[in-house]
């Protein structure tokens, strides 16, 4: 019997030369789905991903991630696959799985090599491997590069070559999509970035920018979320002391940013799947380099303390053991997303000050909050009342919406709101409430 990888070179070696490549994307997440789509508009591609009841969904043109409407994903040509024999016929491997740390705050490349093992079974020779996966310098030629060399048998550099091209997707952000941004694209040699080129190219009408090695398109990407993560640092530090002064933060920007160089960054909460891991990441390599990244450590230590310090905030401004309701538990506004959400560092650091804490999340999934966070999600908004103090945590839309009446009822008479990300500066409260914010 034939081994997958020589079924799939029997079949590559059968068709033209001149066939487009086809290609399979492999993890069908936030960065994989759009991409695979997107791709699928021009080349032929398989979406693989373990995950057999992600697959079943797909293919049932629900997208729990809201990354893909209903309609879009019926009609595309993408072919949807949780069985690794379905991919041995591709030319193009592109790699999309989370790239997390453990709790050591190390880099977790489990799912990466987990995926490379699954790609390295598949292919055949001249293969092409790219990942998109957030990593530091040095982990496709040298860790990945091996890899798929040891699981396939083959030589890398001679008989399957590596690319890198770093994902930009940002979760529901419908103005930078895939196709609207600048592609990072970086070969194992000049024929391979070539081809990667005309593929990213063709998905991004040309907007692509050619690194000049897979290192250095590696170390773009992780320090692009370090440099968010350290200005947002900055502003929540400044937060803090003005806070100690009397000022809202937000008023104060409100002044600078009338300033024509002044940086428009906002104070909150840093979670999610990269600005709160990719620093990481940066900051792993540095060591292993033999530098201590104080500068990146410094704005992690800051931003990751930011979520205790809000539940002291507003701890300090209520009156013994009271009723507290938090708005929002997913790491950013109007996705469903719950990786990584600094939103638990308010609800827990409210609770150890002996405060009985309710959540409320429109997108977020309950039996998700269940399992990450041992959360039970409050169902109705509609219905909650009698509060000691609303925290507004998440800016949802259905969030900002909410009119003094909705406060009104929401809150006893001297009731605290508590306004984390300044939506409801422009909000008049109804007589006798209190307001706590940045």
């Amino acid at each position: 019997m034939l081994s997958r990888q020589a079924v799939g070179r029997a079949i590559r070696e059968s068709r033209s030369l001149q066939e487009e490549p086809r290609i399979t994307v492999v993890g069908l997440g936030y960065v994989g789905l759009p991409l695979a789509v997107g791709l699928a508009r021009h080349f032929p591609v398989t979406g693989f991903d373990v995950d057999q009841e992600r697959v079943a969904e797909l293919r049932g043109g629900r997208d729990r991630t809201n990354e893909i409407d209903e309609a879009v994903l019926q009609n595309s040509g993408l072919r949807l696959s949780d069985a690794a024999g379905d991919i041995g016929d591709s030319d193009v491997f592109i790699v999309a799985v989370p790239t997390p740390v453990g709790d050591d705050k190390e880099p977790d490349l489990g799912a990466v090599l987990a995926a490379t093992r699954i790609v390295g079974e598949a292919m055949g020779r001249g293969a092409i491997v790219v990942y998109e996966s957030t990593v530091y310098p040095g982990v496709t030629e040298e860790i990945c590069g091996p890899a798929l060399a040891e699981v396939s048998g083959l030589i890398c550099g001679e008989d399957f070559f590596l690319g890198y091209s770093p994902e930009r997707i940002n979760p529901g952000d419908k103005e930078h999509s895939i196709e609207r941004i600048t592609k990072v694209v970086a070969g194992q040699n000049d024929a391979i970035t070539e081809r990667l080129l005309d593929i990213y190219g063709r998905l991004t009408n040309g907007n692509v920018f050619r690194a000049r090695d897979i290192k250095t398109a590696e170390a773009a990407k992780v320090i692009e979320n370090a440099q968010r993560d350290i200005n947002i640092a900055f502003v929540n530090e400044v937060a803090m002391i003005l806070g100690r002064c009397g000022l809202s933060i937000y008023d104060v920007l409100e002044a600078a940013e009338t300033k024509w160089n002044f940086l428009p960054f906002r104070p909150g909460l840093v979670g999610g799947h990269c600005i709160g891991v990719d620093p990481y990441y940066l900051a792993h390599l540095a060591r292993q380099m033999d530098h201590d990244p104080e500068i990146i450590l410094a704005g992690r230590r800051i931003n990751d303390g930011m979520g205790d310090y809000v539940a002291a905030g507003v701890a300090q401004e209520l009156t013994g053991p009271s009723r507290v309701l938090v708005l929002g538990l997913t790491f950013k506004e109007n996705v469903p997303d719950l990786r990584n959400s600094k939103v638990i560092d308010i609800v827990r650091g409210l609770k150890q000050r002996g405060h009985d804490v309710d959540v409320h999340d429109p997108h977020a999934n309950g039996a998700e909050a269940r399992a990450l966070y041992n959360l039970a999600l409050q169902p109705e908004l509609q219905i909650l009342t009698g509060y000691d103090a609303v925290v507004g945590a998440v800016p949802h839309d259905v969030y900002r919406q909410l009119s003094r009446a909705d406060m009104a009822r929401l809150l006893t008479a001297n009731g605290l709101v508590a306004d984390v990300k300044g939506m409801w500066r422009e909000l008049v409260l109804p007589g006798g409430l209190r307001r706590w914010q940045l």
